[in-house]
């Protein structure tokens, strides 16, 4: 496994991924009723955006970067993802020092009832999550695929939470084993929340991604999308498919889409999609 993440955290794919998440877990935290959550590909966890990586792509000035003036935007407009950007922090020179991963933001969120898993296979990146955790009680990070894991983990004893497959997409068959692994936890707990993270390279593959919800008989699917445009010779767009989508979350996530896509446009064909796939 090569992929590195630190190369590219704080990119327009990780805003676009975060602020919906953050809206998903705050919903959660709406209900007294503990939850779990379960990250299949958690990574490190958290990401120094002056390390060498970082600032050998500059990816995260196209992405978080765009967010350095927040505090000037109107009010309603930053309502829409203040929940993501004030668990970023202090920004020095245009960027968080410090970049939340999902796992962190996820913890941002617990309460002392909750419960999050992480899972990790690559060595160095679970040593660095791990580590991460090692004194939060609520969180468990394992040395594990979380393709494998996961049928094993749900349904949770809290019976309410949500399930985030992120895969790096090293695999040439991801979306088959993104798919399968989220199938084989649906039929196990049909009433989780789930959300696939994809980026967008195929429009084929991807359709076929789309239309395999409908063909399985999952019941209550979304599709969000965003596209930044500019240089068609790097990754523009990515995607998100979210399962179960809480009450209001749709709404939510439309306006959070139509503002991140006007503030991360980086050229012809910016844009965004949110559609139901399923219904009931």
């Amino acid at each position: 496994m090569n992929y590195r993440h630190s190369f590219h955290a704080g990119n327009f794919a990780d805003v676009f991924k975060h602020a919906l998440l953050a809206r998903i877990l705050a919903h959660l935290t709406k209900k007294e009723a503990p939850f779990r959550v379960i990250d299949t590909h958690a990574g490190e966890g958290a990401y120094d955006l002056f390390s060498t990586e970082a600032e050998r792509t500059g990816e995260w000035r196209q992405g978080v970067g765009r967010l350095a003036d927040f505090a000037l935007l109107p009010e309603a407009t930053r309502a829409l993802v203040s929940l993501y950007v004030e668990r970023l922090g202090v920004f020095v020179d245009g960027r968080p020092r410090l970049y939340p991963g999902s796992p962190l933001l996820v913890q941002s969120f617990l309460r002392e009832k909750d419960r999050a898993l992480f899972c990790e296979l690559r060595a160095d990146a679970y040593a660095a999550l791990s580590a991460r955790f090692k004194r939060d009680t609520r969180v468990r990070a394992l040395f594990l695929d979380g393709y494998t894991g996961l049928g094993a983990f749900v349904p949770p004893k809290e019976r309410r939470g949500l399930v985030l497959i992120d895969p790096p997409f090293e695999r040439t068959d991801e979306y088959q084993a993104m798919f399968s692994a989220f199938l084989s936890a649906y039929a196990k707990w049909p009433t989780g929340i789930y959300a696939l993270w994809h980026p967008i390279k195929s429009l084929f593959e991807t359709q076929v991604f789309y239309d395999a919800f409908a063909k399985a008989g999952v019941r209550r699917a979304s599709r969000l999308e965003i596209c930044v445009g500019g240089d068609a010779l790097r990754l523009d767009a990515c995607g998100l498919v979210v399962v179960n989508p809480p009450y209001g979350f749709v709404e939510d996530a439309r306006a959070i889409l139509s503002l991140l896509a006007s503030r991360l446009a980086q050229g012809e064909g910016a844009g965004f999609v949110v559609e139901e796939l399923t219904g009931e």
